[in-house]
């Protein structure tokens, strides 16, 4: 016991806590705070706690995880949550967590989420600028500020290869010309403007004219972000890939008058729903990137008194809120499921654990300071080696000499 425990077994053994523990086990030591905050610990731990929610799912434990945020209309902002539930495999759900929404985002709205991480925008032109990203595990948020005028479309990426997250903004003001993308990135804490020339967009269509609206929301896959963009001539996704800058037309599905109309990711699988009447047809691109590949693949009925549509399930299921609350539908065999919750504002999926550490490092702050340290721990060991080289040289000349 009067041995001093090696720090690689401490970390080893941190690594495997949960974010509670961990939060509360920074105040043992400022060496177990140095473990705990820093990027590559940080990182471990999300890897390791979604390779345990892969194994959970892979042995039918259970089928993913639903979020949602509460609304109700006769208390305060303050009193709106955050909450996760667990979709057990026989169709019940289990709450995991649950966190109270600080009243500063009473005017936001969710627009992506990854690995614990929520992206937050707002709706109102004049804050359309300001945006938060909001760790609720570790309680903590980052407020980000982009270029103040233009309406925008926001998304929310992740690049599992540098372990960076990224935030898409894709604005078109209305006396522009050209469309412009605005990219922040959360290792570099810096952004970075694009403008993505109309030229390139109109690889199938020459007089597609200009895009006059963007509209949300920003489905992110195969490293790319997609939204629908609107012309006077018509639609098509317009998707921007994150990681290289470059930017293509998706023609859409189809081109009749519809309802209403929405960008989703099915089965993994970009695809729109399209709402006409009673009926809504579900479109899926079966090769992605080729326009040639899109099916329809289901035309369903809209549940009697269905008021929104919020995505889909990993199976496919859709998730869909009507007067009795919010329910699962399955197309395939047009089940649906009652998922007890009530007073839904926003609803998501995701087959992941949403707990995470990351912004534990202190956010811009720490990562500068983070970065200081480096280009200091740098200059010390350039000047070390500097010396031993003066040194070995001065030593071969006193030999030769003598």
């Amino acid at each position: 016991m009067g041995h001093r425990v090696p720090n690689d077994i401490v970390e080893d053994i941190l690594v495997r806590q949960s974010v509670k523990s961990l939060t509360r086990f920074r105040c043992v030591s400022k060496s177990w705070d140095s473990i705990i905050t820093d990027p590559t610990f940080i990182t471990r731990h999300l890897k390791l706690n979604l390779n345990q929610s892969e194994s959970l799912i892979s042995t039918n434990t259970h089928s993913g995880y639903l979020l949602y945020t509460t609304k109700n209309e006769n208390s305060s902002p303050s009193s709106k949550h955050l909450c996760t539930v667990v979709c057990n495999s026989d169709s019940t759900l289990t709450q995991i967590s649950r966190f109270e929404i600080p009243s500063l985002f009473e005017k936001y709205n969710i627009v992506g989420f990854c690995n614990g991480l929520f992206c937050l925008a707002c709706s109102d032109y004049y804050l359309s600028h300001i945006i938060y990203l909001w760790n609720p595990s570790i309680r903590k948020f980052e407020k980000l500020l982009a270029t103040p005028h233009g309406w925008s479309v926001v998304g929310l990426a992740y690049n599992s290869q540098n372990n960076d997250y990224k935030i898409l903004r894709l604005r078109r003001s209305f006396f522009e010309v050209q469309a412009e993308a605005e990219i922040y990135s959360l290792s570099t804490d810096s952004w970075r403007r694009i403008v993505i020339p109309m030229k390139i967009l109109r690889g199938y269509e020459p007089n597609f004219g200009t895009i006059d609206k963007l509209d949300p929301p920003c489905i992110f896959l195969n490293g790319a972000s997609h939204t629908v963009a609107r012309t006077s001539r018509g639609r098509f996704i317009l998707s921007f890939d994150v990681n290289d800058d470059s930017s293509r037309a998706i023609k859409f599905p189809f081109n009749y008058v519809v309802t209403k109309y929405r960008l989703a990711l099915f089965k993994g699988s970009l695809a729109v729903f399209a709402l006409m009447g009673d009926l809504c047809d579900i479109w899926v691109m079966e090769e992605y990137g080729v326009a040639e590949s899109w099916t329809r693949k289901y035309t369903v009925p809209m549940i009697r008194g269905s008021v929104n549509f919020y995505g889909c399930t990993d199976n496919g299921e859709l998730l869909i809120k009507n007067a009795t609350g919010l329910i699962s539908f399955d197309p395939e065999n047009r089940n649906q499921n009652f998922l007890a919750i009530e007073d839904a504002d926003w609803v998501g999926f995701t087959a992941n654990s949403m707990e995470s550490l990351i912004l534990l490092d202190g956010g811009r702050k720490g990562r500068r300071e983070s970065r200081r340290r480096r280009k200091v721990k740098g200059e010390r060991w350039r000047r070390r080696r500097e010396e031993r080289v003066r040194s070995h040289g001065e030593t071969k000349l006193t030999s030769r000499t003598a």
